[in-house]
């Protein structure tokens, strides 16, 4: 750790400290075969190993999708028993909210964060290896849930209770996966606050960070803060359902209500959690293709914090419907809407920083306007949805599962793509075919939008999420979301096999050092692909810029 100091105090004093830190990592390059994997302590084969994690529970996620929007193409009951159905929800929502968003985003910051402020590595090297490592066992005991007596939890995969205390063995299968989930996000989030705070090269102030690494240092606070939240919420269910407590349970002077109340204290953060990244990856696109500095960088930086703050006050937005006081449905909707302000000042930067730059149009940057589009979209419904008179009427219909989704796919999953085709050039050392991923990127926006638009009007006519049946009169819309789901499915398969399989394999045309032109930051000094090891001396920075001095 003196090595780490030193440096951050400029001193040049530390060829010894150097070499005993060599010999912890390993000097020729990675261990040779399986080892590489299973040891991992290195930050570029563990993000790669939570990208891969992500992606397949992306598609076990959608295979789930997939299987929800068939038993819904037409009215009448199809293929899966309600129960099933209900099962299928409740897995896709945890396994792509705890599977593949949340994941996802680890990787990136794993990847990129010591590389844009010039670290070696990340602090705790074997920690990051357990934090991955941790996932595994959890992803199995959620998916293979499936297979206990009586089936996957089917309670919805915000677990409410008194469902929860009636679903089978699973149910503590499924609380125990998350409670290891849990622990590998805190892990991870103290791993990205010490690099993020202590490992930066000497001369770059927090104010000089790239935003990519603002937007996770704010998350990672989040996370440490909810998280343990989520833990005592589903502990509780856990001792009600086994140990004789009655937290929620009426018949012993419990209120099925407080499992609401500290579920969303935990809840609300998590959406911004899934989502502060996202606008860190666009925040980096967009500059570079419009060839100008960013707009506004302190007040993103304000705007991201604001937003982190925020999310503490708004829980309650879930529970109009629960028989709240006036007073309290005032209070959550005033708060609710206030968030909107460090959106905007956010949405308006990038904005500001297209106007007049001149832009040109690859992949990354169709992600990221597509991004801002149509999470614009999502942002004015949950503003909708933050009116408490209209809520109750729109409470647990299709429109919220619209609103969610055109934050969580056009927001989430859009930015992590645009970032997959942004940085991955410096991941594998080889360009993307430009062509498919322009195919990707317009078959991906056409389809969501085909899928999850009619949803509005669903949840507006009064269509209830989380059924398996439903009346005539929504089945038009009904077909067109299932058709366009499948369209969305197919997509990702495409980008797969035929954007990611050959970047891995380094089929493509090399990569520059930087692909680029325009883009700044520490990662560009590195060379296509980047190597085992980077910055093992920090670079040092000027003071006034954000270039690096030869």
């Amino acid at each position: 750790m003196s090595a780490v100091l030193d440096h951050h105090h400029g001193s040049h004093d530390h060829d010894h400290a150097h070499d005993d830190h060599h010999d912890d990592h390993h000097d020729h390059g990675p261990l040779p075969g399986w080892r590489r994997w299973v040891f991992a302590t290195n930050h570029k084969d563990i993000g790669t190993m939570y990208l891969l994690f992500s992606f397949t529970m992306l598609m076990v996620g959608g295979i789930l999708a997939m299987c929800i929007r068939a038993e819904l193409f037409q009215p009448g009951l199809q293929f899966f028993n309600p129960q099933l159905f209900n099962q299928f929800t409740t897995m896709h929502g945890l396994i792509m909210v705890f599977g593949a968003i949340m994941p996802a985003f680890v990787g990136f910051a794993n990847w990129m964060i010591p590389m844009q402020i010039g670290a070696a590595d990340m602090a705790f090297a074997r920690m990051n290896n357990f934090s991955f490592w941790l996932l595994i066992p959890a992803a199995l005991m959620l998916v293979g849930s499936f297979f206990m007596p009586g089936g996957a939890p089917a309670a919805g995969w915000t677990l409410y209770a008194p469902l929860t205390l009636q679903m089978g063995p699973s149910m503590d299968a499924g609380i125990f996966a998350m409670h290891i989930m849990g622990a590998s996000s805190i892990m991870g989030s103290i791993n990205i606050i010490v690099t993020l705070l202590n490992m930066r090269a000497p001369g770059m102030t927090l104010m000089k960070m790239p935003l990519f690494c603002w937007t996770w240092l704010i998350t990672a606070y989040l996370l440490i803060a909810v998280m343990p939240v989520l833990a005592g919420a589903i502990t509780m269910t856990l001792t009600d359902r086994h140990f004789g407590t009655s937290f929620f349970s009426p018949a012993g002077g419990g209120d099925p209500v407080m499992y609401q109340h500290i579920f969303w204290f935990f809840g609300h953060p998590e959406v911004y959690i899934m989502i502060l990244p996202a606008f860190g990856i666009v925040s980096a696109i967009i500059p570079t293709f419009a060839r100008k500095r960013l707009f506004g960088y302190t007040s993103m930086v304000y705007a991201t914090a604001s937003i982190a703050i925020l999310s503490f006050i708004v829980w309650a937005h879930h529970m109009y419907a629960t028989g709240m006081p006036v007073t309290g449905q005032l209070f959550f909707m005033y708060a609710t809407m206030l968030i909107a302000v460090p959106t905007g000042v956010k949405i308006f930067n990038w904005i500001a920083t297209m106007w007049r730059g001149s832009m040109t149009f690859e992949t990354p940057m169709l992600w990221a306007v597509g991004f801002i589009f149509v999470f614009t979209i999502g942002g004015f419904t949950g503003l909708i949805l933050a009116m408490a008179p209209i809520d109750i009427q729109l409470q647990d219909t299709y429109y919220v599962v619209a609103h969610f989704h055109y934050v969580l796919v056009a927001g989430s999953l859009f930015g992590l793509f645009g970032g997959v085709y942004f940085w991955g050039p410096k991941w594998t050392g080889v360009m993307y075919s430009e062509s498919r991923g322009k195919i990707h990127f317009w078959g991906s926006l056409i389809t969501f939008n085909v899928t999850f638009f009619p949803m509005h009007f669903l949840g507006l006519a009064g269509m209830p999420r989380r059924y398996a049946d439903y009346p005539m009169q929504f089945a038009d819309f009904n077909m067109l979301a299932s058709i366009g789901a499948f369209g969305f499915g197919l997509m990702q398969v495409y980008f797969f096999v035929f954007v990611v399989i050959p970047m891995m394999r380094g089929q493509g045309v090399k990569a520059p050092q930087s692909p680029w032109e325009s883009a700044e930051g520490l990662e560009w000094e590195l060379p296509s692909p980047a190597p085992f090891h980077s910055f093992e001396t920090p670079p040092k920075l000027d003071i006034t810029a954000t270039k690096v001095l030869a």
